[in-house]
């Protein structure tokens, strides 16, 4: 039974000594450059970087009993790899991974540590996609490759695990790419159905800048907060402002009716606040939503090594697990 949706705003309670490693990790990361990705060079630096830390990270993954498949999937002609992670006993649902990195870096491998410990405290099967990057395709050309993963997931992509719920989970730009995807499988209710819910982590949801982003100060942490509206313009360089601002291009100003129930995460310090603040006014309309504003925390906070992430990201798996094994329980999902 469809019960009325809510909104959740009670954050997780983090104690002093959790905040208190986060603001020391803070002030070391106030060193480090900001993030830009209308710089085209640091980009091809950092993912040859990240390719070379990930050389034997599949026999990793394989010592602790998880089994790890490399798959180009083939459907409405085209081409899309995926890296699929299995846990050892059965399967009780599929997480849809989708990485971030500002269209511009990362792989399917660059999460393989939270989605390994997904498939092993939930149950899943994580299928974690490799999307083309901006600089060898348009954004839009990127969103396709992520609807098209998705369609072949939710349909017969994977028929061992056909009929098994399924949960998306983004990051940065990753959570733009799954919302918009989710917001485009409306056209195809069928597989929507099946999505039992999405876990998103800051996402970026207008393309135009949110007052968050448009006002970030000098001193942002990771991300180059002032830098970051032009840079939109770079990756959509043939589309007016209010073109930018259409769904599922901008997921901000998309029809929510029959998505999922979510749950998101949001930095205090992440210029991009508003986008997941915003978002979840609209989406909690028709869709339960849990949201969680983290204190003391930039963008990108659960890739640090601190007990904040650690206690975010169980969080997370403590909810994929309720709404895969028992989703009248709570009503989340």
């Amino acid at each position: 039974m469809k019960t009325t949706p809510s909104i959740t705003m009670t954050p997780i309670l983090f104690d002093e000594t959790t905040l208190a490693e986060a603001r020391r990790f803070n002030r070391k990361l106030a060193w480090a450059p900001r993030f830009k990705i209308r710089n085209r060079f640091t980009p091809l630096v950092i993912q040859s970087l990240l390719r070379l830390s990930q050389i034997g990270g599949t026999k990793k993954l394989e010592r602790q009993g998880l089994s790890v498949e490399q798959r180009r999937i083939a459907t409405d002609g085209m081409q899309v790899a995926v890296r699929i992670i299995r846990p050892s006993g059965p399967v009780q649902g599929v997480v849809f991974d989708v990485h971030g990195g500002g269209w511009v870096i990362g792989n399917a491998q660059m999460d393989d540590a939270a989605n390994a410990a997904m498939a092993v405290h939930c149950s899943v099967a994580v299928v974690s996609i490799d999307y083309r990057l901006f600089g060898h395709t348009p954004i839009q050309g990127i969103m396709t490759d992520v609807l098209t993963t998705a369609r072949w997931l939710l349909g017969d992509g994977l028929p061992e695990y056909k009929g098994l719920p399924v949960i998306f989970v983004g990051e940065s730009a990753g959570g733009h790419l799954a919302a918009a995807t989710l917001l485009q499988l409306k056209a195809w209710p069928e597989l929507l159905r099946r999505v039992r819910g999405a876990v998103l982590y800051y996402g970026v949801y207008d393309l135009l800048g949110t007052p968050s982003v448009r006002q970030a100060g000098p001193d942002t942490l990771v991300l180059d907060g002032p830098g970051m509206a032009p840079a939109f313009r770079m990756l959509t360089p043939d589309l007016s402002d209010a073109e930018r601002q259409q769904a599922p291009l901008s997921p901000l100003y998309g029809d929510f009716e029959d998505l999922p129930p979510a749950l998101m995460f949001v930095g205090s310090l992440d210029p991009l606040r508003d986008d997941t603040l915003e978002i979840t006014k609209h989406w909690a309309k028709h869709a339960n939503v849990e949201t969680h504003l983290v204190p003391d925390a930039p963008h990108g906070f659960i890739h640090f090594p601190t007990r904040m992430a650690e206690q975010t990201l169980a969080y997370s798996r403590q909810w994929i697990r309720q709404c895969i094994e028992d989703p009248l329980s709570t009503p989340l999902c």
